[in-house]
C-alpha cells in the first residue's frame, strides 16, 4: 500500500472520533491562551517579564524590547496566530503562523535553561505539530509523495465515532511525563530566575561553592551561561 493511501485512511479514521475533535478544539483554545497575553504585552510596548538583564533570557528580552517596531511586529503575529486558531476556517493558517515562533521559544528556553516556558514551550510545540497533523488533508499536498487529485476531494464526514482512544491518550500522559523529566531533572544547574532561586540548587551539588560561584556569575556578574558552566565543570567536584 503507498505510504500516501495509508497515511490518508488513518487520518481519516481519526477525524471521525469524537475524541481527537474534543482534543483539536482543546489544543487551539490552549495554544491561543498561550499567545494572547504575551502578544498583547509585546503591542503594548510593555516588557514581558521582571528578569534582571544579567539573567539569560533577561538579557535577551531586554534586547528585544529595544529593536523598535520588531518587538510589537512579533506581538501582532502571535495575536494573529491565536486568534486565527479560535476560528474554525483559519485555523490552518493559525497553527501555521503559530508553528515557527512556538519552535523558536522552545530552543531559546532550552539554549538559556529558563524555568518559565522550559516545560511548557516544548508541549506546546507538540499540541502545535497535532493540529497541523489534524490538517493534513489539507497540507498533505507538500510533501513529494503525495500529488494533486485529479477530482476534488470529498467532503470529510462529521466526527462520530465514540470509542475512546486509549492508547493514544496513554501516549500523550507518557510523554508529557518524559518530557517533564527531561527537562526539569536533565540539566546539573540552571540560572533559574532569581539569584536565592539559583542558590537552592548548591544544596544537594557536589560542589556547594562552585555552584554560588556560578549564580553569582549569571545574577551578579551577568557573564554568559556557557561562560558560568564552563568555570563550574572546570572546579569539580569538592574534596572533602
Amino acid at each position: 500500500m503507498p505510504i500516501s493511501t495509508a497515511l490518508d485512511q488513518l487520518h481519516a479514521s481519526v477525524k471521525q472520533n469524537r475524541w481527537f475533535w474534543y482534543f483539536t478544539v482543546f489544543n487551539r483554545i490552549a495554544l491561543a491562551a498561550g499567545f494572547l497575553p504575551s502578544g498583547f504585552t509585546k503591542i503594548m510596548g510593555e516588557r514581558f517579564t521582571s528578569l534582571s538583564v544579567n539573567h539569560p533570557m533577561g538579557h535577551y528580552l531586554e534586547a528585544l524590547h529595544k529593536t523598535g517596531f520588531y518587538y510589537p511586529f512579533i506581538g501582532v503575529l502571535q495575536m494573529t496566530a491565536a486568534f486565527f486558531l479560535l476560528i474554525p476556517r483559519m485555523a490552518t493558517l493559525g497553527a501555521l503562523i503559530y508553528f515557527p515562533i512556538i519552535l523558536n521559544i522552545f530552543v531559546l528556553s532550552v539554549a538559556v535553561r529558563f524555568d518559565g516556558s522550559l516545560l511548557t514551550s516544548p508541549l506546546m510545540v507538540l499540541a502545535n505539530l497535532y493540529l497541523l497533523c489534524w490538517d493534513y488533508d489539507k497540507l498533505k499536498y507538500i510533501f513529494p509523495f503525495n500529488r494533486l487529485p485529479e477530482q476534488p476531494a470529498r467532503p470529510m464526514l462529521p466526527a462520530t465515532f465514540r470509542t475512546f482512544p486509549v492508547r493514544f491518550f496513554a501516549g500523550v500522559a507518557a510523554t508529557v511525563l518524559l518530557i517533564a523529566c527531561l527537562l526539569l531533572t536533565g540539566f546539573d544547574l540552571k540560572p533559574r530566575n532569581h539569584t536565592r532561586d539559583c542558590l537552592t540548587q548548591c544544596a544537594g551539588s557536589d560542589n556547594p561553592q562552585a555552584c554560588q560561584a556560578f549564580c553569582d556569575c549569571i545574577h551578579q556578574q551577568g557573564r554568559s551561561l556557557d561562560d558560568c558552566l564552563a568555570r563550574y565543570h572546570q572546579a569539580g567536584p569538592s574534596k572533602q
